[in-house]
């Protein structure tokens, strides 16, 4: 269950900020002081029909609409039969309940815009309430790499098909996003997607870090009866670290996340084990370059995906060693909760999208190919 935040005095704070510290060097010690009063319950696999594998994005649908079923969850997988990252081409739909159903299966050849490389669907990945779904693709043609490109944002209808691409210079690499849905269920409004972007000088680098990780706001107009607009692209965070991989592909600005009042846009910064803040993301219009430290070391290890919890708190899940962090807003690890422990060291590169929903947390695990609740 995720806590409700306590009143915590100063001389409080002081204690678990020691606590952490300690925990940075000895996290096995911190994790053991934590009380086994969660469940952890495998809802289905993600395996689609053509056995497309590693779930990475998740996100709860908000409305029914055409295939899509209010509550049920959306997932994307990033590699393909063979287990090649940026092969991906299936988003999935799962009920709570655990009923499996395809929701697409996007084919490169016949896509109505450009897709810089092709398909390899991220953790990038919206469902607005008119039943727009926007999902990141960052394609690989050998699975290394070596040879990732730009890819796109796949904007799909709420029968599953591909409706028009956002592609371009400041989309370069999608990695991963959130959004503020201001769109009605009859399809009209508004929406503001952010979009984390890995490629920028990543690949040419051959594994050194480069500091050319960005957050990029991009503004939608929406209508009932043609796919969304996009009215502006602007950079609102730059100077990210990211390098590549040979296990995760791409490290490097992941998880992002809108706090509760829209005043700050959370960012887990992968490569730097820590989670910061970018002001004023809905209207700035310029980059806050890495905005602000919230929240550094500690319990966070490789922090991939993140969620922000209905009581504001900030979830993220780590890719090094499979646990889910809570930390308030004003930066204090508050809960270090284990969501996977296969794999050697326990748990490393397994978990990417999550998703919290009330007082449970969906999550996938693409060691294991399932979307899980934690509860």
């Amino acid at each position: 269950m995720i806590r409700a935040r306590l009143l915590r005095v100063s001389v409080f704070a002081s204690i678990v900020s020691a606590i952490l510290t300690v925990s940075s060097l000895v996290p096995e010690l911190f994790a053991a002081e934590l009380p086994a009063t969660h469940t952890i319950t495998v809802v289905s696999s993600t395996i689609p029909s053509n056995r497309d594998v590693n779930p990475y994005g998740i996100f709860e649908v908000p409305e029914t609409i055409g295939h899509l079923v209010k509550g049920n969850l959306l997932i994307s997988n990033f590699n393909n039969s063979s287990n090649f990252q940026g092969t991906g081409t299936t988003l999935v739909q799962i009920s709570p309940g655990g009923s499996f159903r395809q929701f697409a299966h996007i084919n490169a050849s016949t896509l109505p815009g450009p897709c810089p490389g092709g398909i390899g669907l991220t953790t990038a990945l919206v469902v607005l309430r008119g039943g727009w779904v926007i999902v990141g693709s960052l394609p690989t043609s050998d699975g290394t790499s070596a040879t990732a490109q730009a890819g796109c944002l796949l904007v799909l209808d709420a029968l599953g098909k591909v409706a028009e691409t956002i592609y371009g210079n400041l989309i370069n690499g999608p990695w991963d996003m959130a959004a503020q849905d201001r769109s009605n269920i009859d399809g009209s409004g508004s929406a503001s997607l952010f979009v984390t972007n890995v490629l920028n000088g990543t690949v040419a680098a051959r594994g050194r870090v480069v500091n050319g990780g960005t957050v990029v706001r991009v503004d939608l107009t929406l209508s009932p009866s043609a796919p969304p607009f996009v009215e502006a692209e602007t950079v609102i965070g730059s100077g990210f670290a990211e390098r590549t991989d040979p296990a995760a592909l791409v490290i490097g600005p992941t998880g992002v996340g809108l706090s509760q009042d829209g005043f700050s846009l959370y960012v887990a910064d992968s490569l730097n084990n820590r989670i910061t803040a970018i002001p004023s993301p809905l209207t700035r219009m310029s980059s806050a370059h890495t905005g602000k430290t919230i929240t550094k070391g500690g319990g966070l290890n490789d922090p991939l995906g993140l969620s922000v919890a209905a009581n504001g708190d900030i979830l993220t899940v780590n890719g090094g060693d499979g646990f889910m962090i809570q930390t308030t807003p004003d930066g204090l690890q508050v809960s270090m909760n284990l969501l996977d422990s296969s794999g050697s060291p326990p748990g490393n590169g397994a978990l990417f999208g999550v998703v919290s929903i009330g007082s449970s947390v969906y999550y996938v695990d693409d060691a294991s190919n399932t979307v899980n609740l934690f509860h």
